[in-house]
């Protein structure tokens, strides 16, 4: 049997995403790569997706199909009640195409200035999918869900996002305030790795023993 890691395409040129991904991996034999390590000249793919499963399989398909190898994709946002669901599948651009982590948060902020509750319900939530091209192209999905509310002023230093307004009601703190052990028990790309890691291991075990 091979003692060869699998090899992973994270198909996210998030930077935190990535991050969080191999973080939840490490104690697995998965070696991730990321985009720009594997297809650099790519273009990037066109997230038009009406809900965070098609956009999912938009990333892991085209990442299969340019890569040849396993890929794992997520999409995520954050979901606040008041706001009919927004920013939803629009939360990386919130504040409009390009936009960075501060403005869609102020953009958030903005939204909210006429909302009388002072802990507006929200929830982060991330669908994961995972494509093996050696088993026909039938994605595996998982999903995970951290609620919450949203704070009014940005609180913690961590993470990346909406993470400084988004305070965990588990915890108490907002998602940028909590230490990445904490954040990886709750957090919605937490839930939904853990959730897929049975299918990862029974991966990883059928590419063994079909190896020398």
């Amino acid at each position: 049997m091979s003692g060869d890691p699998l090899r992973l395409l994270a198909a996210t040129s998030n930077r935190g995403k990535l991050v969080e991904l191999r973080s939840l991996l490490a104690d697995l034999p998965i070696e991730v790569r990321s985009l720009a390590e594997v297809l650099p000249t790519a273009p990037p793919v066109v997230e038009d997706g009406a809900t965070f499963l098609d956009n999912a399989l938009l990333k892991a398909r085209a990442g299969v199909l340019r890569s040849a190898m396993v890929t794992l994709a997520e999409d995520s946002g954050l979901e606040v009640d008041v706001l009919g669901g927004r920013p939803g599948v629009y939360s990386a651009r919130f504040a409009g195409e390009g936009a960075t982590d501060a403005e869609n948060n102020a953009a958030l902020l903005a939204a909210l200035e006429q909302v009388p509750d002072d802990r507006p319900r929200a929830r982060f939530r991330c669908v994961m999918v995972l494509l093996d091209p050696r088993s026909g192209g039938e994605p595996i999905v998982t999903e995970g869900r951290c609620e919450g509310w949203i704070s009014r002023q940005a609180k913690g230093t961590g993470g990346f996002g909406y993470d400084p307004l988004f305070v965990v009601g588990a915890y108490g703190r907002t998602m940028a305030e909590l230490a990445e052990a904490e954040k990886n028990r709750v957090s919605h790309r937490g839930k939904a790795m853990l959730a897929m890691r049975a299918s990862l291991e029974a991966l990883i075990a059928r590419r063994g023993a079909a190896e020398p």
